[in-house]
């Protein structure tokens, strides 16, 4: 097997904005980095309408059509199903450094305010907050109600960072692919991951 760099675990969820969790699924496979993915029922679904890509539903199939897809070394990108629970990202003892969840539903922020372990995307957070390990969670919706906020500003106070999938437009982006790329490359800053996609502010002056 490929000697890749740490794993990160990426789960993406049934909120729009499936191409941020595609694209930064892309960029992480590019920068050599193994990554553990979580993918539920309604985020195959958002897919399927938000997008051109076609997913097969089986974890295996997944992982071949994916790793053809963004030209992945053999094992470099791994599956998990919901109830997998001997995944190493439902243990503290065999847990990466780092989880991202892109987009995050509202009922995933929810579940992971308060604790919950339903399904190994859930456990896979819960995990991250027990060990102090970093969790960043992309939440897309608009507007937000006052319990998304209370349950932001809760997850907030226990060390996860809250990045909102708003791209900004000072880049004078020229395509949806750049309003993308602009969130993308907040979540590649914040793991430490090289980009180089969007200018940074004030640069070149």
């Amino acid at each position: 097997m490929a000697d890749f760099k740490e794993p990160i675990t990426l789960a993406v969820t049934g909120a729009s904005g499936a191409q941020y969790g595609l694209r930064l699924l892309e960029l992480l496979v590019a920068a050599e980095h193994q990554v553990y993915l979580l993918i539920s029922k309604a985020a195959q679904m958002v897919i399927a309408t938000e997008t051109n890509v076609e997913l097969p539903s089986h974890g295996n199939k997944l992982e071949a059509a994916l790793a053809e897809r963004y030209r992945a070394t053999d094992g470099q990108i791994r599956v998990f199903a919901k109830e997998e629970w001997t995944a190493p990202v439902a243990s503290g003892s065999n847990a990466p450094r780092a989880m991202v969840i892109c987009p995050c539903s509202t009922g995933t922020l929810s579940a992971v305010a308060r604790g919950g372990c339903d399904n190994l995307i859930e456990r896979a957070a819960d995990v991250m907050l027990k060990e102090r390990r970093q969790l960043i969670l992309v939440p897309r919706e608009a507007p937000y109600s006052t319990i998304h906020l209370q349950n932001m500003l809760t997850l907030s106070q226990m060390g996860a960072v809250i990045l909102p999938a708003s791209p900004g437009f000072y880049h004078q982006p020229q395509s949806v692919d750049d309003m993308v790329d602009f969130v993308v490359a907040r979540i590649l800053d914040q793991l430490q991951v090289e980009q180089t996609l969007v200018p940074r502010w004030g640069a070149g002056r």
